[in-house]
């Protein structure tokens, strides 16, 4: 009779680990506090203790470990006690391997492989990035520097010439809406040089104009009752059914967008006055009433589904290893399974379709366009009057007859 996983794993982890017992057991108590299933420890620790019995076989100390050692293992054909016939070890049972000695490496008990190394910002940019605001530091900082290589490094040189030719010269590797957001923070670096005298006064003026035409297209929304549909797609007899329910009811009743969600904190919501604190663009704090349903979904999530950790940030990843949602993706895959569970057609699958359909619906639902763009936390009244484009029973009130129509 073949041998069960089980019987193969339970021979491993009879395994002596040696020196590394203490350090193995180390391992799977922080898997276990990393939400890891039972039969997922049981998996790394044979893995671990498999490597620990390989290296007192070959002599290796543990000091001494590193990727070509983690290499050769992976190519040994496996004789360690505890193992009835020779075999190879599989690939995924190699990634336990690493893990662990990843983890070695945390605790400095191995030498850490070094990152690559980023390119170091030049300091003209790096004090650029001090004057810009927090959610556009990183973006600004390396669009400017991946223009720097043909601007050059002494800006004194630059001219309008220059300027231009450099940013035409990326219409043609790069897409346009790109560009135009590299043109704003190109714009933002000259005149934090000119300010300072460091280049000509007034060449941002020389960054030409990308043509995109803002707020042209219908905002891509759904209906109210299609909304519905994709919340009452949460299995909320599941832990990750609990928090996308919630999440979904926060972007489609309070309008927040995917970076809100990920920034959220306990400390933001008033469970009292029934408001959530939210700080969107530009560092800007606004307090917005929690809608009843968003509330208790909320509260049933931080009661029932979120993990018990040491940490303020609300929203985390429903599979181990626990950690926060981390990336606007994280919060988009919500909205798109909750999409694909429901079947229904829709114009965009991201979290800001939630977002434009809350200004729709309450756009439609008598709202002022001065409310729905305090509630959106617009800057620009602009942005706000886009939404009035698709309240297509009041625009046929004011449509004007075509010139020569009968």
């Amino acid at each position: 009779m073949a041998k069960s996983s089980e019987d193969h794993c339970h021979g491993l982890r009879c395994m002596d680990a040696g020196d590394l017992d203490p350090l193995v057991t180390e391992f799977t108590r922080h898997l276990t506090v990393l939400g890891h299933k039972s039969l997922t420890v049981s998996g790394y620790d044979a893995a671990a203790r498999h490597l620990a019995q390989w290296l007192t076989l070959a002599k290796i100390a543990v000091a001494d470990i590193d990727d070509g050692v983690a290499d050769r293992f992976a190519r040994h054909r496996c004789r360690c006690p505890g193992i009835r016939r020779e075999r190879s070890v599989s690939a995924k049972y190699v990634r336990r391997v690493r893990r662990f000695i990843e983890f070695l490496g945390e605790r400095g008990i191995v030498q850490r492989k070094p990152k690559p190394a980023l390119p170091t910002p030049h300091r003209r940019v790096v004090e650029f990035q001090d004057c810009v605001t927090e959610l556009t530091i990183d973006r600004h900082g390396r669009m400017v520097m991946r223009l720097l290589p043909a601007l050059g490094i002494r800006p004194r040189s630059w001219n309008a010439q220059l300027i231009r030719d450099v940013i035409i010269a990326e219409t043609k590797r790069v897409s346009l809406a790109y560009v135009k957001t590299m043109t704003m923070a190109l714009r933002g670096y000259l005149r934090f040089l000119s300010a300072r005298g460091l280049c000509r006064a007034g060449l941002d003026q020389a960054v030409p104009i990308i043509p995109q035409w803002r707020l042209s297209s219908l905002p891509r929304y759904i209906r109210s009752s299609d909304v519905e549909t994709l919340i009452a797609t949460c299995d909320q007899t599941t832990a990750t059914g609990v928090r996308d329910r919630a999440i979904l009811l926060l972007l489609a009743r309070l309008g927040l967008r995917a970076g809100d969600i990920l920034s959220l904190r306990l400390t933001d919501v008033d469970w009292q006055q029934a408001t959530l604190s939210v700080r969107g663009k530009g560092r800007r704090e606004t307090r917005l009433p929690l809608p009843q349903d968003a509330g208790d979904a909320l509260l049933a999530y931080l009661d029932q589904a979120r993990p018990h950790v040491a940490d303020v940030r609300i929203f985390f990843m429903s599979n181990a290893p626990i950690r926060p949602l981390t990336g606007s993706s994280a919060v988009s895959d919500v909205v798109r399974s909750a999409i694909r569970k429901a079947g229904i057609p829709v114009p965009s699958n991201g979290a800001n379709l939630l977002r434009h359909s809350a200004a729709t619906a309450m756009l439609r639902g008598g709202a002022t366009l001065d409310t729905v763009g305090a509630v959106l936390r617009h800057r620009s009244p602009d942005m706000t009057a886009h939404y009035a484009k698709v309240d297509v029973t009041m625009l046929l009130q004011i449509a004007q007859p075509w010139p020569g129509d009968a």
